[in-house]
């Protein structure tokens, strides 16, 4: 598993991606500490190390929130259950969306969108993946290469291209970062993707875990560093280089949220984000 600091290291350099698996990671390193430690002060050390490895995916803070009202190895242990179980819950609902000769665009990566369509897969559905490539660090490769993997054909394209086959679109799946009143948060790009489908009457999901509303009065979208996108020192002149992480797409441009509950609407979510969890 590794130290802490290392799970900390391996988020923040996106060789730990995704919410769910950033929250699943981090909780069973959590596991080791308390195992050999107990909920010391030493723990909760660890717990804001962890959190603020990447601050805007919020599973992992609603799950270290979730764990402060019950400090124990059972409590610890259910937190871990639902990370591991909750993406196959979400895929038996949103397969359904998924009919033979469908193509589904899908933005960045995200282990619940890949799980939803190896599920339609497995329900022998008859399907096509296009697939951005996610600049700059190209995320949209990993879910490119492991859809292909489970046998279902895929069309790679570049984060500029859909426009173009907005024809061929029935709609769009993307996952989600976190879910809160201003609208889903997730990869930079999807606020894109949802305006150019709701132009064109293409329905919009996202997909995740309840577990992913957000609450947060204090919300940062998370600023990479520059040279992700090209070496400053290759841009002369007054060219100053912006590199956020996800962006924000308005509940008017979302058709519905595939959660573990269910297809929602945007309204129920609102409804949720109201309430405790």
């Amino acid at each position: 598993m590794g130290s802490v600091e290392k799970i900390a290291k391996d988020i923040k350099n996106l060789k730990i991606q995704g919410a769910r698996s950033i929250a699943l990671t981090s909780l069973k390193v959590l596991r080791e500490v308390a195992k050999k430690e107990g909920f010391n002060k030493n723990f909760d050390r660890y717990c804001k190390i962890l959190v603020s490895s990447r601050p805007t995916a919020v599973a992992l803070y609603n799950a270290l929130e979730e764990l402060k009202k019950e400090k124990t190895m059972d409590k610890l242990d259910n937190l871990i259950y639902y990370f591991e179980n909750v993406s196959s819950m979400i895929a038996w609902h949103g397969y359904k969306l998924i009919k033979n000769n469908f193509t589904v665009l899908t933005h960045c990566h995200s282990s619940v969108v890949v799980e939803i369509f190896r599920k339609a897969k497995g329900e022998k559905r008859n399907f096509k993946v296009m697939v951005t490539e996610t600049r700059p660090l190209y995320q949209g490769r990993i879910t490119a290469k492991e859809l292909s993997k489970a046998g279902i054909p895929v069309i790679y394209v570049d984060d500029s291209a859909p426009g173009y086959f907005v024809n061929d679109i029935i709609f769009v799946l993307m996952g989600t970062d976190s879910i809160r009143k201003e609208g889903v948060v997730n990869k930079i790009g999807s606020y894109l993707y949802a305006v150019l489908a709701k132009e064109n009457k293409i329905p919009v999901y996202f997909a995740g875990e309840i577990m992913k509303i957000d609450r947060r009065k204090n919300f940062v979208i998370e600023e990479r560093n520059p040279k992700e996108i090209i070496e400053p020192k290759l841009m002369r002149g007054n060219v100053r280089i912006e590199n956020p992480a996800f962006d924000i797409t308005p509940f008017k441009y979302v058709t519905g949220l595939v959660t573990e509950r269910g297809i929602m609407k945007p309204n129920k979510i609102k409804a949720i984000l109201d309430k405790s969890l």
